[in-house]
């Protein structure tokens, strides 16, 4: 799980009539997304943003905390309260209680946690009949046993509980993303098929019911989406996130330098294939330290059994990521086959990679 830092301004906690509490909710969001840009709003009053990068910017966890301190105090002139920990649920429990967890505490910290943490009385009521007090002592029951004394609902806080699944259900407000554009004055726009009159059909009221319940039954990231984000790479800019969940506008501004242009594949593959690139003597193609090949590329080679010729090929485009720490240095070349089939290929670490499939 990855290690969140929590932010908690009460104040903030509910929309006004009137409109200053969402002003300034957006102003402070606005202000923590320049701080960091992988910041998320939560809820009302709430945001949570990833500790190691703005960690590595300032020299350590402590100054992100001071630093977030001045910049809800600047913003709003309110007090904020911090904690961090891994997931979403453990780092707003730490908020809760002004912790900041050292890295790897967090699952001590989760089963120390009393069972109404999990958000269900009902739940919490039947436990401590039961004898179980704690997250943990919920954890360490067997999952046969929650679901002959609870409702599938209670399975997924069994799966909270132990640490395989890092939120719970309708802990992030799903509406709020909307209401945020709406604040904005953006357009949310809906990447859905609709009717030939703009509505939609009873087939999709019955897929996304479909949809609801394998959610409701394998947890909040039982089903995936495919979106977009960004990235200079398409296997970078490809994600998948949970059904249902807030995901930030498709209208990436960033200029991302060296990035790829268009087409993009149509298949990035999550595990790029090894394969090798051979010029017309039979001798590795390499990428050189000015960015330029050492030769054309002639055959590509996936075995000893298996290679095919290359028709046409166009690049490399280098690039050099992170250069302020270990850096990351990828050149790709795109590459048609006799066979017909276009490829986007990798060089990195001195191999070459299969990362894209154009259609």
């Amino acid at each position: 799980m990855e290690r969140l830092l929590a932010l908690w301004v009460e104040a903030l906690a509910y929309e006004t009539p009137d409109g200053p509490t969402s002003r300034e909710y957006l102003a402070l969001l606005d202000a923590l997304s320049v701080f960091c840009p992988f910041t998320e709003p939560v809820r009302w009053g709430w945001f949570i943003l990833p500790v190691r990068a703005p960690s590595r910017l300032l020299g350590g966890e402590t100054a992100v905390l001071d630093a977030a301190r001045t910049l809800v105090r600047d913003v709003t002139g309110r007090e904020v309260a911090l904690g961090v920990a891994d997931g979403l649920f453990c780092a707003e429990q730490a908020t809760r209680r002004g912790v900041v967890l050292a890295p790897g505490a967090t699952d001590d910290f989760r089963r120390s946690l009393p069972l109404d943490a999990l958000g269900r009385r009902d739940l919490a009521t039947t436990g401590h009949r039961l004898g179980v007090h704690t997250v943990g002592d919920f954890a360490d029951l067997a999952r046969a046993r929650v679901a002959e004394r609870f409702d599938r609902a209670a399975l997924v806080l069994h799966q909270v509980a132990r640490g395989e699944i890092a939120e719970l259900p309708g802990q992030r407000d799903g509406r709020l993303a909307a209401r945020v554009r709406e604040l904005r004055g953006e357009v949310a726009v809906r990447d859905e098929q609709r009717g030939f009159f703009g509505s939609r059909g009873a087939g999709d009221e019955r897929a996304t019911a479909a949809v609801q319940r394998v959610r409701h039954r394998l947890g909040g990231g039982g089903v995936m989406v495919a979106h977009l984000h960004g990235g200079r790479t398409p296997q970078d800019r490809a994600a998948l996130v949970p059904w249902g969940a807030p995901t930030p506008s498709s209208c990436d501004d960033a200029p991302w330098p060296g990035r790829l242009r268009a087409p993009a594949p149509v298949i990035t593959l999550a595990h790029p294939v090894g394969v090798g690139v051979r010029d017309v003597t039979g001798a590795p193609v390499r990428v050189e330290s000015r960015g330029l090949l050492s030769a054309a590329p002639d055959t590509v080679v996936w075995s000893a059994r298996t290679s095919r010729s290359v028709t046409w090929y166009a690049g490399p485009w280098p690039t050099v990521e992170r250069w302020w720490t270990v850096p990351r240095r990828r050149a790709h070349v795109q590459v048609v086959l006799v066979t017909g089939e276009a490829l986007l290929l990798a060089a990195e670490l001195r191999r070459w990679w299969l990362v894209g499939i154009y259609d």
